[in-house]
């Protein structure tokens, strides 16, 4: 499990052209510990410029190391803005990708008159007053299994543009509003795009029965918006109990006194502990 600042990464994916990948780096880092190379396999692909604080990957290896050497020296070999914070054995069938049950983002809104400086990189800002209550009932719309054909990216390559949304939740921490949304598995740009419509319901641009309607349109032309990346953080990846992956309170870490234990403890009720792999 670990975490990075994507906002100098391409992505999570290595590419053909040269351009920096978390994938990449993280390989080079694994491969000079376990003195082989190894082909890493994550949770979710992250775009350019989104972040993760609890990424999982798995790789296989026949070397030995203590759990600590692993971390220390993985790390000792990364880049600042990558960070191993666990290392593991899991069971042969585990699959990083395949054996998730749900994935679980957050999205942070800074939402004040004048730009940020010092987390611009961080979050995503809109100087509109936005109405966090229109926002949290105008997202329930989107809650349960649902065609998301209007809030996936047009070169979305999924077979299928069905998912099940667990849950969606928008609250205001003083001037930072968050959208916190976890499902069994996510679109290309679809927490973006889902961001991007929200706010324009909470900056009073849309009605808050807007979300329902562009939902059951399935017509992306009809909800053309993709709100920025810097602002988009994966935190959290269930897998089935006995998968031997921690669990820990969703980050980001400067995010976690905002909530009470209740509300980060969303994704350990029973009915997303399912044994039933989800495709990502």
């Amino acid at each position: 499990m670990f975490e990075y600042d994507g906002a100098a990464f391409h992505g999570w994916q290595m590419q053909k052209s040269n351009v920096r990948a978390v994938e990449g780096e993280l390989q080079k880092a694994v491969a000079k510990v376990a003195n082989h190379d190894v082909d890493l396999v994550c949770a979710g692909r992250t775009d350019a410029g989104v972040h993760a604080s609890a990424q999982v990957v798995h790789f296989h290896t026949s070397v030995k190391r203590s759990f600590r050497s692993w971390v220390m020296g993985i790390n000792t070999a990364l880049p600042f803005d990558i960070g191993v914070r666990w290392v593991g054995t899991v069971a042969d069938d585990f699959h990083a990708r395949f054996s998730a049950v749900s994935r679980r983002y957050r999205y942070v809104i800074f939402n004040h008159q004048v730009r940020p400086g010092i987390l611009r990189n961080q979050v995503a800002w809109t100087f509109r007053t936005l109405d966090v209550e229109r926002m949290h009932r105008a997202a329930q719309a989107l809650v349960g299994e649902h065609d998301f054909t209007s809030f996936r990216a047009a070169g979305c390559q999924s077979r299928t543009p069905t998912r099940n949304v667990h849950f969606v939740r928008v609250s205001r921490h003083r001037d930072f509003v968050v959208i916190d949304i976890q499902a069994n598995a996510f679109l290309h740009h679809m927490v973006r795009n889902i961001a991007g419509a929200l706010m324009a319901v909470g900056n009073g641009k849309q009605p808050e029965t807007w979300i329902r309607e562009i939902l059951e349109e399935r017509d992306r032309r009809r909800a053309d918006i993709t709100a920025p990346a810097q602002g988009l953080y994966l935190v959290n990846v269930t897998y089935p109990e006995g998968s031997g992956i921690p669990e820990e309170a969703p980050g980001p870490e400067f995010m976690q006194p905002w909530f009470t234990p209740e509300q980060q403890a969303l994704v350990r009720g029973p009915v997303f502990r399912k044994s039933k792999s989800a495709e990502s």
